[in-house]
């Protein structure tokens, strides 16, 4: 390969190289390998569905650490803390009294979370009022059961003051040892403290025949239907319509997580929420709906148009990868291009070039020769110099014709040298 081809290559691979490095200042870092997920209770939903995306995220080699906590209060502050990278959260969990709060995001809601409240009272009550004076559980401070406890007394106008503070395990065992009248509980039906309770004896659910009250004075409430033998059809548990008030359980993180990690998380969440439930049908959640967050852009994204094609049919780790090559290779495509178009001409061009300034030196030594008063034998030295330095030029084939024109005009200047030379000597 001849010097020519070697500097015109070198110049179009230097600037593909610092296109290369330009766009790489735009792509997107890998995802992490571990993140850790703020669940609750060990014994609750929240971690149930932490376990099983734990797995999930395995499969796609990353690491998941379940963070437990009192609940959706204390999530939203380890999250906004930045202490973990996702949390569960209870839909109407207020951020307003968090700091940093305005840069979580709602990833999807995943179920909803009735409001069980058990007892064991007779007359059976059905307003809250009536459970004034008794001996009733509110939820541990902190947790999404005892916010939402709270403000559903207090639109009844009933002190909670008075009410015990007791974890959801303790306050179970509480009411089914006869020391409490009631409790309040908010949890997904899976639950193993929600199923307990169905199922023991002497322990009945409450029924709030003013559901769709509730959900006009707080728009996060729904109103759920217990259809009669629902829990167990054989000994009709219930054995009458339930009507219930629930949120929904709300996937939440930063709005700086990692958007495969994004993708990846609900990706995964259909496969352990996606089914049938007692309040939900298959395919209704996870969804972009039942949500008091904001849905982050990357989450609405998912939610609009599903996962990317290359998510669809390819390993995580793949799909990331190419994802982040196409930030930088769209760019570098549109500079290296117009590059290998511009490669010929400027190649043709350098080739040329050399050419054309032997021409300019053949020119400058017929100007002299046509000027006649420069020395013949001085003349024949530059052009014999001249031939020397052209006979060791390489050239592509494409070109040969081009330097065997100037060999012809170094010839045709010689031999008017040659003629200068021969008048100039004496006739003898």
């Amino acid at each position: 390969m001849n010097s020519s081809l070697l500097k015109s290559s070198g110049l179009a691979i230097l600037l593909a190289l610092a296109g290369f490095l330009l766009a790489y200042q735009f792509v997107e870092p890998a995802p992490p390998k571990v993140i850790t997920l703020a669940t609750g209770s060990p014994t609750g939903a929240y971690h149930a569905f932490g376990l099983a995306l734990r797995d999930i995220l395995a499969t796609n080699d990353i690491e998941l650490k379940l963070h437990n906590s009192a609940g959706s209060d204390e999530n939203a502050a380890l999250l906004a803390r930045g202490t973990v990278d996702i949390a569960l959260m209870q839909g109407g969990t207020p951020l307003e009294s968090v700091q940093g709060g305005d840069r979580l995001r709602a990833l999807a809601s995943l179920y909803y979370e009735p409001l069980w409240i058990f007892h064991r009272l007779d007359p059976v009550p059905t307003r809250l009022a009536e459970l004034d004076g008794k001996r009733v559980n509110r939820g541990a401070p902190g947790s999404g059961t005892r916010r939402l406890a709270d403000e559903l007394l207090t639109l009844n106008s009933v002190a909670s003051e008075t009410f015990s503070e007791l974890d959801t395990a303790t306050a179970s065992q509480a009411l089914r040892a006869g020391k409490l009248d009631a409790l309040f509980m908010v949890s997904g039906e899976t639950s193993p403290e929600v199923q307990t309770l169905l199922q023991a004896p002497g322990i009945a659910l409450m029924d709030l025949p003013r559901a769709k009250a509730y959900h006009l004075h707080r728009r996060y409430l729904s109103p759920l239907q217990l259809p009669p033998g629902a829990i167990d059809l054989a000994n009709e548990r219930p054995p009458t319509e339930q009507q219930l008030i629930g949120v929904t359980a709300m996937l939440v993180a930063r709005d700086d997580l990692h958007p495969a990690l994004v993708d990846l998380v609900l990706l995964s969440a259909p496969k352990i929420v996606g089914g049938d439930g007692l309040f939900h049908s298959a395919g209704q959640f996870p969804s972009g709906l039942y949500l008091s967050i904001p849905l982050g852009k990357e989450a609405q994204r998912f939610h609009k148009r599903g996962p990317s094609f290359l998510q669809r049919f390819l390993p995580f780790w793949a799909a990331t990868l190419i994802d982040r090559l196409i930030v930088m290779l769209i760019p570098l495509a549109a500079l290296v291009i117009p590059l290998f178009k511009l490669f010929p001409p400027l190649y043709r061009w350098r080739v040329r070039s050399r050419i054309y300034r032997w021409y300019d030196d053949l020119q400058r030594i017929e100007t002299r020769l046509d000027v006649g008063d420069a020395d013949p034998n001085e003349l024949a030295a530059a052009v014999h110099g001249l031939e020397t330095e052209v006979k060791q030029v390489e050239t592509p084939l494409s070109y040969a014709d081009q330097l065997y024109h100037l060999r012809t005009h170094i010839n045709l200047v010689r031999t008017r040298i040659n003629q200068m030379t021969s008048k100039k000597e004496p006739t003898s």
